[in-house]
């Protein structure tokens, strides 16, 4: 049997190995147009930055130690310029001239490209894409020859943000222009918010409900044009996306979906007889709503192409979906996601509601505590897991890895209730964030408590028919508070109950929700109807003061 696999990055990589792992005697040709294979291609803005100093740091194999250790015919600087379905051929141009080869099975794992808009001074030579590790040296000579002060980075997204970050570190001033409300787009827009905050603490400058119209030459510098606005710079990071690099199946023949994705099964196997397509390049089904999507990220490619390999071998192995887990580091914080946001929930009209948690990530009575927020989402009717956001300084990884787990395996609040974690002081809590996610959750949902959030604070009326309670102390009141709530602190609520009329509903809220809880249950012993700020004041606050923040112009108007 004779395998050519084109594209020799994760999903292609992955592939060839295990192709070998299954099949001694195959001949396996891996086809790679760059002059890398297997390279980690989410550390380049790491190495741009310095994190990575070494490049050699970024192969995980070379083409000579991949050919040793797998006996894989491995030819990079060779691009697959054309691809005969019927014949079984591949039309490939490498260093020595165009040649044909013929294959008995084909994968196709070309990976995704940087979206380039049309628009004017994206081909000044002070404008760059991050793709490879060629783009990454580019952009470290270019730092180093030149010396920029300052730095614009077209598109929040996980790249754009990693290099924002590692700009930072190198000394130059650099702000992110986003199209839209937030950062990071698998986020929610409220969970963004605690992420644009820190941000900016770090000395990163968020222009934000802002888009780029052209990039003009002003004398030794760059203007960058926006539709409010200008913003100088001497270095442009063009990060607004990927587009899965399909031209080559296209070509071919090869059936694709309207976003130019290649269309596969659940073996990964193409419209073509023999071809199989894998990572950044392919559609995916999403693990929870079941509709089509296109999510590049590196676990489902190097799942793909082993579940490629298996089926070309025989094993009927299937790829089941994909629930975009992901994690992302931004200075100091973290911030990571799994499942679907509300903006899926609501487009794929599910039932859903959502709770919002804020607990420390270890023991409170350990030194150095940090708290983690979580906003998860779950079905009504069944409680069951469907995505989950985080953002914090410890521990956020493992709670979405955990929270990962358990969308996998369809599990409900009630299951997260009975999880039993790992815990020891300098790591987590009896009780952990994950478990006390899922209280929160159950308590909702068989009515214990009622809950409100953040965005129904401000249509809750002020006219004395409802009774608006913040239950911190006078101190915390003191410091900040939500206009129209009267404080009546937690600790004092049983003594005073008589100053409060039983006929009005109650809406509570504390720093993080949890006294509040309290205070509902003792509303609720004596006959009161209460509801709970999901989140607390803490959220709110945060929400509402990122939203000022991010609708300031953080540019020189012009």
């Amino acid at each position: 049997m004779k395998v050519i696999i084109i594209g020799g990055v994760a999903g292609g990589a992955s592939a060839a190995a295990r192709l070998r792992r299954l099949n001694e005697q195959a001949e396996i040709i891996l086809l790679e147009r760059g002059p890398y294979i297997s390279f980690a291609n989410c550390g380049l803005p790491y190495y741009v930055g310095g994190v990575i100093p070494e490049k050699s740091a970024l192969t995980l194999q070379t083409p000579e130690s991949f050919r040793q250790r797998f006996g894989i015919d491995v030819r990079v600087n060779s691009e697959a310029t054309a691809i005969d379905i019927a014949a079984k051929t591949v039309t490939v141009q490498g260093p020595d001239g165009s040649y044909t080869e013929g294959y008995d099975r084909l994968i196709l794992s070309p990976g995704a490209a940087p979206v380039v808009p049309p628009l004017p001074g994206l081909d000044d030579p002070r404008v760059f894409t991050l793709r490879t590790i060629p783009d990454a040296e580019r952009i470290r000579a270019h730092i180093r020859e030149h010396q920029p002060r300052r730095a614009a980075v077209i598109g929040g997204g996980y790249i754009g943000v990693e290099m924002a970050e590692n700009l930072v570190h190198t000394g130059l001033e650099t702000s992110i222009v986003e199209l839209s409300d937030h950062l990071i787009a698998p986020l929610d827009r409220d969970m963004a918010c605690e992420v644009h905050q820190y941000a900016r603490s770090q000395g990163l400058n968020l222009i934000l409900n802002n888009g780029v119209r052209a990039v003009r030459p002003e004398g030794a510098a760059l203007q960058v044009q926006l539709n409010r606005g200008t913003l100088e710079a001497d270095l442009v990071i063009l990060a607004v996306g990927v587009r899965p690099d399909t031209a080559l199946a296209k070509d071919a023949g090869l059936e694709l979906d309207a976003k130019g994705c290649i269309t596969v099964d659940s073996h990964m196997r193409t419209s073509a007889p023999d071809v199989y397509a894998v990572g950044d390049a392919v559609q995916v089904t999403d693990f929870i709503t079941g509709q089509p999507g296109f999510v590049p990220l590196a676990g489902p490619a190097n799942k793909q192409g082993r579940i490629a390999a298996d089926n070309i071998c025989g094993i009927a192995s299937e790829y089941k979906g994909t629930q975009g887990s992901s994690v992302l580091k931004v200075f100091g914080m973290t911030a990571a996601m799994t499942g679907i946001n509300e903006r899926t929930a609501k487009a794929a009209g599910l039932d859903y509601d959502k709770m919002y948690t804020y607990n420390n990530a270890h023991a409170g009575y350990y030194p150095g505590a940090s708290g983690i927020s979580m906003k998860v989402l779950y079905e009504k009717a069944s409680g069951r897991i469907l995505g989950a956001q985080l953002s914090g300084f410890e521990g956020v990884d493992k709670r979405c890895d955990v929270l990962a787990t358990a969308i996998r395996a369809h599990m409900t609040a009630a299951d997260l209730t009975e999880l039993e974690l790992c815990y020891a002081p300098p790591y987590g809590s009896a009780k952990d964030p994950v478990n006390y996610a899922g209280y929160a959750i159950e308590n909702a949902r068989s009515g214990l408590v009622r809950t409100y959030h953040w965005h129904d604070v401000a249509a809750l009326p002020r006219d004395g028919s409802v009774t608006l309670l913040d239950v911190r102390t006078p101190a915390e009141y003191a410091a900040g508070h939500i206009e129209g709530y009267r404080n009546l602190p937690l600790d004092e609520l049983r003594g005073r109950l008589a100053e409060l009329d039983p006929a009005k509903p109650v809406f509570l809220h504390c720093h993080s929700g949890l006294r509040s809880y309290l205070a509902c249950r003792i509303l609720s012993g004596n006959g009161f109807t209460c509801y709970n700020l999901t989140g607390g004041y803490r959220f709110y606050s945060l929400v509402v003061r990122e939203t000022k923040a991010d609708e300031a112009p953080c540019y020189p108007a012009r």
